[in-house]
């Protein structure tokens, strides 16, 4: 490549940072270790607490995605664990097949359009219940996707605050998707070789940027800013670059240390930024064990629950962690997981 060529790319992956600074962040790696053992760790950052509490659901339990009138309705397939904001809504989770679905916030996310809107309703509350209680694989969420039978929305939170979101999918054999709203339009990117997301600018920009940073290499130098581009950049070259394990609890370990490096600190601010977003907490889904580990970052410790020792059958209880409650808990969760009603979806 010329000097020319080297330079105008530059300037163009300088914009794209530049445009989309110090915003709502969130951070997700793949880490891949050895015999089919994957883990798929995600921080969640936002300008002030989210309370997230814990829900194991059970499979066979009929649901409906909003309480409008011809709402998406399904009997979910398969058991889960979730991660539900306010009590309210679900950030993500992974199923009983080794399926985790991550929403993060990306600014430019447009949901629908004309041609939408006369569709079945469906609520972001429940759009990550809905892609893992019917698929056991990331092929078939995109299939499902594709075929867009749906009209999305959802409630605001935190005084006003719209959940622009997109939507990481990563399955039991590694096979990694990124899913993104643009003008009501669903574009589905096969993730490849790419070990990490954040949040804008959208997928295609950012792995522009991520090859940018390749070439260049991170052994002497990488972006160390909050941006969600550098952010990015040092998660998917440090998971590269770490080691592949086949021990599961190590596994952990390293995604963990390998997110950390790609937070941002808690009760970090900058002047004149308010939306600066310190990571509140994070979690980390070993695909192959179906154990899903949650880490606060006030907390001393974290802890997993375990889906192979959980009764997913259907007719089984739902049950709850309440994560203020367990704020010593290290280790297994799940003799802490009591009996609890189904959260209320803020429709």
């Amino acid at each position: 490549m010329n000097t020319i060529k080297t330079m105008a790319m530059a300037l163009t992956l300088c914009s794209a940072a530049f445009c989309t600074p110090f915003s709502d962040a969130c951070s997700r790696v793949l880490y891949k270790g050895i015999d089919d053992l994957f883990v798929v760790g995600r921080s969640l950052d936002w300008k002030t607490p989210i309370p997230t509490n814990l829900y194991v659901y059970p499979a066979g339990m009929e649901k409906v995605g909003s309480d409008k009138p011809g709402a998406v309705k399904w009997t979910s397939k398969y058991g889960a664990v979730y991660a539900v904001g306010y009590d309210g809504g679900i950030t993500e989770g992974m199923n009983e097949k080794g399926l985790v679905v991550n929403g993060l916030f990306c600014k430019g996310t447009v949901y629908n359009n004309p041609d939408t809107e006369g569709r079945p309703p469906m609520s972001l509350a429940v759009f990550v219940a809905w892609m893992l209680d019917l698929n056991a694989t990331t092929d078939e969420v995109v299939e499902v996707l594709k075929k867009h039978e749906f009209s999305i929305g959802g409630s605001t939170f935190d005084g006003g605050t719209v959940s622009t979101l997109h939507w990481g999918i990563t399955d039991a054999s590694g096979k990694s998707a990124i899913v993104e709203f643009n003008n009501g339009v669903i574009n589905v990117y096969d993730m490849g070789d790419y070990r990490a997301m954040t949040n804008d600018p959208n997928w295609p920009q950012m792995t522009a940027i991520l090859d940018y940073w390749d070439k260049i290499g991170g052994m002497h130098m990488l972006p160390g800013t909050v941006s969600s581009p550098d952010r990015c950049t040092r998660a998917n070259y440090f998971a590269h670059h770490v080691e592949a394990v086949a021990d599961p609890a190590l596994a952990v370990s390293i995604t963990r240390s390998i997110l950390v490096a790609s937070c941002v600190p808690y009760t970090y601010e900058i002047k004149g930024e308010p939306n600066v977003s310190s990571t509140q907490w994070r979690s980390y889904a070993d695909l192959k064990n179906r154990r899903y580990y949650f880490d606060i970052v006030t907390n001393m410790g974290y802890y997993f629950v375990d889906l192979t020792k959980c009764n997913l059958a259907p007719g089984a209880p739902v049950m709850k962690l309440d994560t203020t409650k367990e704020t010593l808990l290290i280790g297994e969760a799940n003799p802490s997981l009591r009996k609890s009603d189904p959260f209320t979806p803020m429709y």
